[in-house]
């Protein structure tokens, strides 16, 4: 598998209310996505980022970082070959992203993605 960028996932019970500190005071002004339950803040001089996740539209579990593949369809097929655990399977996902979660043996849940092109 090779790995485009990490992001961290941090869990939040309320994004909005997460935001004012990540934007405000850590200087993450560019909102690249907000789905309600998921936002990503990026500094645009530095493209540092943070995702805050509150829960998961279609998944069992948050994870705590998501991996940008440059093939997830190959990641997944490694990640079973290897015998790791599936937490959520490979999904086309409605706000077009392509993932799978996978329990990494430290017991930490991994989203491994692609955006569609």
């Amino acid at each position: 598998m090779r790995s485009i960028r990490i992001t961290p996932n941090l869990q939040v019970a309320d994004v909005a209310a997460a935001k004012a500190f990540y934007t405000g005071f850590l200087g993450l002004s560019t909102e690249e996505f907000d789905l309600g339950w998921v936002a990503r803040c990026t500094s645009p001089d530095t493209g540092a980022h943070v995702q805050l996740v509150s829960a998961d539209a279609t998944a069992p579990e948050l994870p705590v970082v998501s991996v940008h593949a440059e093939d997830v369809d190959a990641a997944y097929a490694e990640a079973q070959r290897l015998g790791y655990e599936i937490v959520h399977p490979l999904t086309t996902e409605e706000w077009g992203v392509r993932r799978f979660f996978v329990r990494a043996p430290d017991g930490n849940v991994l989203n491994i993605v692609a955006h569609r092109e």
